[in-house]
């Protein structure tokens, strides 16, 4: 490489310092404002004429980097917007310092400005600088003035934060007027719906997805609208009306609302009135059109807020043609002695049934999504039935399902075990509030007895099969378990095949909940949660087969070996501590010459529960082969497992075995190893543990040692074939 292109570009080297003139600028402002400069427009000289200079040019270039940055889209840094703010700022009070301060009102406003358009860390940093500024003027000079800084002081927080309060008083104020007129839209749209029997008027139902069900509201509803005020524009210009609207009956019946009008008046009821007075209220109980006319005006016209005179009124109902309910009034007036003809009447009941049907096709449409919204949920329910794997999982599915389904206030799935010949129940998992204590109830076990649960699972038959009400005392679980609050309760079986594996408790507060749709589709997901659960109880069986001793119910070796992997994997990472012991019934092969082979079953048996009772939670306990076991001691050095051990050594000791030839005693002999002091491989700690097993054997037996006392009391030895 020559020397010359080891040179840097002129352009590199002038970047550094042009990018420095900026704060340089500032610097020097503040340094001569602080030294008594610009303090008065006679007094200046060429110091000042240079900085004012510098300070241009320093704007200039944070402008112009500014401009750049935008055009390519680069984003804007912190240092951008204080270089800009800080420029801004000496300017400022360098026109306060040369004209006085009756201009310094100038610096609040720039405050303000650079606040409301700067982000918040910067514009506090600005604050800072303002306050720095004004320090150097009030504070020095002839004046010295502290009362004259705190009070700028005082303003220029007050300009920096009132910019952020009020636009947070402001975003707030927003946001709550739209929450505000998004709820009072979906009201109106849900009240409309009810008016419609789009929804029924009681429903509380919460389906899974409620801005979906929103939609479809506010669709069916602005389709309705759509053929209502298409029908009444068709009414106004062919009847020549002064007024053409269509009143419709509230949800509860008693009262009319006006759903839209055509009317040249203003004064047309927006309230609801009652729907059994007046003209109005004669169509609906006579449910037949009505036609009025009278040159000296018509009484009964209810549907003005204060009534004018009117010559001729045209009335016909909505009346649905199935059910033949009537819905609401379409109502058609003149103010002129002009009667409404037999044609008119023909055109406004077409009408009036042009709009029945577009609710009519709503509603259909409303009950149509309804019911597959409702199967995909069920779907979707023996889906997540099929998936789970353990029965806790089975469990949660079968809840949430039914929840969902339902829309259950309380939930529960009990299964029912033989426990030594009798039968008794168990709270697997629960939903809901409505049970006393019912954090307590989950896991709770209860005998047999004439409760709702037991009988169900003893006829195999869903109860209760009658109203509630007769049967507020009546026991679900057991006489200290009490459910109360609820409208409709059910209790199915969970059968597979023949056997009865529990029941699934469905209780809503709602009395309607539990409908014959709701109940059939309950009653099918408790088939399927009950060939679920059989599924994962057999599935746990054959892996609790695979992975456990069948006489002792131990870990098996092959499981041993496994777990041995995982913990001195975790030793060598972690570098900890996990110590292993194998253990050996002493003299067993005389117990089996002697006793027999079923009590040497017994005995292993007796030794595995002593093993598993004196063993920590942590540690894994398996049967190693024949009259061997092993424990693998996690987190415990040889100290600790040798306590550990001795307490073994001491309860197998203490034990005496019942047997058909007498009371029987026996011993144990234990080895310790320990991870990593006597290595890290399984075999070779496999190795050293039973290398101190056969030590203690045939150093009389009955007793623990770990490797270090083996080796202090004499060489180990190779184990022989």
């Amino acid at each position: 490489m020559s020397a010359l292109s080891a040179v840097p570009p002129v352009s590199k080297l002038l970047r550094p310092v042009v990018r420095t003139v900026p704060v340089a600028a500032v610097l020097a402002a503040f340094i001569h404002l602080a030294r008594g400069g610009f303090r008065g427009l006679l007094t200046l000289g060429w110091t000042d004429a240079y900085i004012v200079l510098f300070l241009l040019a320093g704007l200039g270039l944070a402008a112009w980097r500014r401009f750049t940055r935008g055009a390519v889209g680069a984003p804007l840094y912190f240092r951008d917007d204080l270089e800009m703010g800080g420029l801004l700022i000496a300017a400022s009070f360098i026109v306060v310092a040369i004209a006085g301060g009756a201009v310094f009102p100038l610096i609040y406003l720039l405050m303000a400005f650079l606040v409301a358009f700067l982000p918040r860390n910067a514009g506090m940093a600005l604050l800072g600088l303002a306050l720095a500024f004004d320090a150097i003027i009030s504070l020095q000079g002839p004046e010295r003035s502290v009362t004259s800084f705190l009070t700028h002081a005082l303003f220029l927080s007050l300009f920096a934060g009132l910019y952020h309060l009020v636009l947070a008083a402001r975003i707030a104020a927003a946001r709550h007027a739209e929450s505000s007129a998004v709820e009072k839209r979906i009201k109106e749209v849900e009240e409309r719906a009810r008016t419609f029997r789009l929804v029924s008027s009681g429903s509380h139902d919460n389906p899974p997805d409620v801005k979906d069900e929103e939609k479809w509201l506010l669709a069916s509803v602005k389709e309705i609208e759509g053929a209502v005020g298409a029908g009444l524009e068709i009414a106004e210009t062919a009847l020549r009306t002064h007024t053409c609207a269509a009143f419709l009956l509230t949800s509860d019946d008693k009262g009319l609302k006006l759903y839209d009008c055509r009317s040249m008046s203003d004064r047309v009821q927006r309230e609801t009135f009652n729907s059994g007075e007046g003209v109005l209220g004669g169509v609906l109980k006579r449910r037949a059109p009505v036609r009025m006319h009278s040159a000296h005006g018509l009484k009964g016209i209810t549907w003005y807020d204060g009534a004018p005179t009117m010559g001729a009124v045209l009335a016909v109902p909505i009346i649905e043609s199935g059910s033949g309910l009537v819905r609401g009034v379409l109502v058609a007036d003149r103010l002129t002695h002009n009667p409404f003809s037999d044609d008119d009447e023909k055109l406004l009941t077409t009408i009036a049934a042009e709009v029945l049907r577009s609710i009519e096709v709503e509603r259909v449409m409303t009950y149509i999504r309804k019911t597959r919204d409702e199967k995909d949920r069920f779907f979707r329910a023996i889906e997540e039935l099929n998936r789970a794997g353990s029965p806790d999982q089975v469990f949660l599915a079968v809840l949430e399902s039914a929840r969902q389904l339902a829309g259950l206030d309380f939930s529960a799935v009990t299964i029912v075990q033989e426990v030594d010949g009798k039968r008794v129940h168990k709270v697997a998992r629960m939903l809901g509030v409505a049970a006393q204590g019912s954090k307590a109830l989950e896991g709770r076990s209860f005998p047999d007895n004439n409760g709702l649960v037991a009988n169900v699972v003893r006829y195999g038959a869903p109860l209760p099969g009658r109203d509630l009400k007769a049967m507020d005392r009546q026991v679900i679980f057991d006489e200290e378990t009490q459910i109360r609050g609820l409208g409709a309760l059910k209790i199915f079986p969970l059968t597979a095949g023949d056997r009865i594996l529990g029941t699934l408790v469905a209780g809503s507060r709602r009395k309607a909940a539990l409908d014959h749709d709701v109940l059939r589709m309950l009653e099918v997901i408790a088939i399927q949660a009950a060939q679920a659960v059989l599924r994962a109880q057999l599935y746990e069986q054959m892996e609790r087969m695979a992975t456990t001793d069948g006489m002792t119910g131990l870990y098996n070796n092959r499981t041993f070996q496994a777990k041995a992997d995982e913990m001195l994997a975790h030793s060598r990472r972690y570098g900890r501590k996990c110590s292993l012991m194998l253990t050996d019934v002493d003299h067993f092969k005389s117990v089996n010459d002697t006793y027999g082979h079923l009590t040497g079953d017994q005995v292993l048996k007796g030794v595995a529960r002593i093993l598993k009772e004196h063993a920590r939670d942590t540690d894994i306990v398996a049967r190693y082969g024949g009259e061997e076991f092993a424990i693998l001691l996690p987190e415990t050095d040889a100290k600790g497992a040798k306590v550990i051990a001795e307490r073994i050594r001491e309860a197998i000791k203490a034990e005496v075995f019942q047997t058909e030839m007498g009371p029987l005693r026996i011993t144990l002999s234990l080895g310790i190893a320990t991870a990593p002091d006597h290595g890290t491989d399984k075999l070779v700690l496999v190795e050293q543990a039973d290398q101190c097993l056969y030590y203690a054997k045939r150093h009389g037996r009955n007793q623990s040692v770990t490797v270090a006392e083996a080796q202090g009391g004499r060489k180990l030895q190779a184990v022989e074939g």
